[in-house]
């Protein structure tokens, strides 16, 4: 219907306007703070590497903006162009309506959509990364990262999305939640086989060499009660000089993972602080949290693709004839972008929450915040972090707090 149409293009209007605004607004935050380092940072950067990280910041809003300019412009096309469906009705005469028909049109469109994107990608690596020095990786293996995410694709995404349409089939209008479980065993088990299986396929892995650092991370994992099958540090150095540290599997699977460049950058305390920090996660129970509210937001999801798919009007406000289950799981997938991103604050806000407690447990297996805060702002100045963002942009964007609210935090807390 038209008045719908209307609306989703006022709503991508919409959207892009706060964008460009937030953008405004932290340009014009980052420049009134340039010049001379803050008096709260004069322990972070020197003023060469202030100097550098604004200048960083200034080009990444500026790029930011001509991709959002480019994104808006390909979904207005894709949206109200008559595409979709036209596409749809000649794949469906080619290749008829069986499930692996249906999730070969998503899967086509899915692909043709991440083209208009790959230029900028490039871009983004290949020019800004380069010219800030944080770019390592080469245009071959830059390539060969895309060829093997579409093959990890075709092989694990098209028999899901086969299965999902199938499930619509066997079991009627209670199909949503079927495919939820489904979808949400599937994420689970990627969990514990991405490590084995996926990961190595992207980056090489090389356990942590004997010496005072594998002692004293080890004794860190004995003191917190923390096992963990290995500690391995992955080559990121490959691709970038950006840095960082995580765990991942479940159970007697779970391996400690450190960047070869958090290595180089940081000290053996430092680093200490920074495993204390991602154990804190898992002591918390941050994951299983953030699994659950996944799991509640793709319930939503599934339903409201359910109520969606029997609604005429919006199949017939994009050009489609209800019938079929696959126009609103690709129009849901254009879509809901329009209205999550207006929740970005609320799930910032509780990201950020669990990082402060993650900090807090941190400190206290390290008896004091000093470690922490050191490697802190060593991270914060080799990867030219933007150390004044607007607090509205902050709220949007950031899923971890700012150098100076996390001083702050780790400054206030009692430790034990």
């Amino acid at each position: 219907m038209e008045w719908f149409a209307g609306l989703i293009a006022g709503l991508i209007a919409l959207k892009l306007l706060a964008q460009l605004v937030l953008e405004y607004l932290n340009t014009k935050q980052v420049k009134r703070y340039a010049g001379v380092v803050p008096e709260a940072f004069k322990g972070a950067m020197d003023q060469a590497t202030y100097a550098k990280a604004t200048e960083y910041t200034l080009a990444k809003g500026h790029f930011s903006r001509w991709e959002l300019a480019l994104d808006t412009v390909v979904l207005l096309l894709v949206l109200f162009s008559g595409v979709l469906p036209w596409a749809y009705n000649i794949w469906v005469a080619l290749f008829g309506f069986s499930a692996w028909a249906l999730a070969g049109y998503l899967f086509l469109v899915g692909l043709l959509m991440s083209v208009p994107s790959l230029p900028m990608s490039w871009l983004e690596q290949f020019r800004l990364e380069e010219r800030f020095g944080f770019n390592t990786t080469t245009q071959k293996t830059w390539w060969l990262d895309r060829v093997k995410g579409m093959v990890l694709a075709i092989l694990l995404g098209y028999p899901l999305l086969v299965l999902v349409i199938k499930i619509v089939e066997w079991t009627g209008p209670g199909w949503w939640l079927w495919a939820w479980a489904v979808v949400t065993g599937f994420q689970l088990l990627m969990m514990v086989l991405a490590p084995i299986l996926i990961l190595p396929l992207f980056n090489k892995f090389t356990p942590l060499p004997e010496g005072s650092l594998r002692d004293r991370l080890l004794a860190l994992g004995e003191r917190t009660n923390f096992r963990s099958k290995a500690i391995q540090v992955m080559d990121g150095s490959k691709r970038s000089k950006h840095s960082n540290a995580f765990f991942t599997g479940f159970g007697s699977f779970r391996k400690i993972v450190l960047f070869d460049t958090l290595v180089q950058q940081l000290g053996e305390t430092e680093l200490e602080a920074v495993l204390a920090h991602e154990i804190g996660h898992y002591k918390k129970k941050h994951i299983p949290k953030m699994l659950l509210g996944s799991a509640v937001g793709l319930l939503i999801t599934f339903f409201v693709i359910a109520w969606l798919s029997r609604q005429q009007w919006f199949y017939q406000a994009f050009g489609f004839l209800p019938g079929s289950i696959v126009p609103a799981l690709l129009l849901f997938s254009l879509l809901s972008g329009l209205f999550t991103f207006w929740f970005s604050p609320l799930v910032n806000m509780i990201s950020r929450r669990f990082e402060y407690q993650a900090d807090a447990y941190a400190a206290d297996a390290m008896k004091e915040p000093t470690p922490l805060i050191g490697a802190l702002r060593k991270l914060n100045e080799k990867n030219l972090s933007n150390l004044t963002p607007h607090p509205v942009y902050s709220a949007f964007y950031y899923s971890h707090p700012t150098l100076i609210e996390r001083e702050r935090a780790l400054t206030a807390s009692p430790l034990l």
